[in-house]
């Protein structure tokens, strides 16, 4: 079957809005229901061994599904959640085997959280599956631009 690329960029942008809109549970449905998954932000480098090195980020299913419950703990702690907005571009088609693709992609998110903006910006690179007319995450690896500096707590997904 020919992969659409419209496609893939309206998964990615749905994604994207999801995320930004602290919609941690509808953007858990878009990942494998099957087998194992990763998502990863690596730490002083982009190609560490995540078993081996510190990271900033690295969950299988369980840890995610806990990473997004206390998410929404915090949620309601704090008085406003930070407001995001992202831009997702340079989408590119890596790799494609049977039903599943590697797409590259790179994003700036904009954070504003009590009055002050930060900028974050990197590339992601996804290993989708089809499901259906549209896709599921199967790994998810984010490479922050300043992954080697000292970084502040995310209070968001990225």
């Amino acid at each position: 079957m020919s992969l659409d690329h419209y496609a893939v960029e309206q998964f990615l942008y749905h994604e994207a809005r999801l995320m930004d809109a602290h919609s941690y549970d509808a953007w858990f449905a878009l990942w494998a229901h099957e087998g194992q998954i990763v998502y990863w932000v690596p730490c002083d480098g982009d190609d560490i061994d995540p078993k081996l090195n510190v990271s900033i980020i690295y969950d299988t299913r369980t840890q995610l599904r806990n990473r997004i419950a206390r998410m929404h703990e915090t949620l309601w702690l704090r008085e406003r959640p930070s407001r995001i907005s992202r831009v997702v571009s340079n989408i590119q088609i890596e790799a494609e085997v049977a039903d599943s693709v590697a797409v590259r992609s790179n994003f700036i998110l904009v954070q504003l959280h009590r009055h002050v903006q930060q900028t974050w910006a990197g590339t992601t690179l996804h290993k989708l599956e089809r499901a259906g007319d549209s896709f599921r995450i199967r790994s998810k690896k984010v490479l922050l631009v300043n992954n080697d500096e000292p970084l502040p707590n995310l209070m968001f997904l990225v």
